[in-house]
């Protein structure tokens, strides 16, 4: 299987720096997962988009997959509250 490219919506970097270090380095490395699987067990596909979640403790990542270009986009990164407003 071919690796995917994960890249990062601008706003990415905004919901990062409030995260706290420990929490940030497992969110980062469950987004470095995705590059070897962008659908890794676990993982939702969100009702009536075509983007999909996942769950590292409390905080979610919400992504798209592109399987034509082999690329992820993180687009949402942050706390389940925030998520869902």
């Amino acid at each position: 299987m071919a690796a995917y490219k994960v890249h990062f919506k601008a706003s990415v970097e905004r919901d990062l720096t409030t995260i706290p270090k420990k929490d940030l380095k497992k969110i980062l490395k469950r987004i470095e997962g995705l590059t070897e699987n962008p659908r890794p067990w676990g993982c939702e596909k969100l009702t009536g988009q075509e983007r999909y979640r996942l769950r590292q403790g409390r905080y979610r990542i919400v992504y798209s997959i592109q399987d034509d270009e082999l690329t992820v986009w993180v687009v949402k990164v942050g706390h389940r509250k925030e998520i869902y407003r």
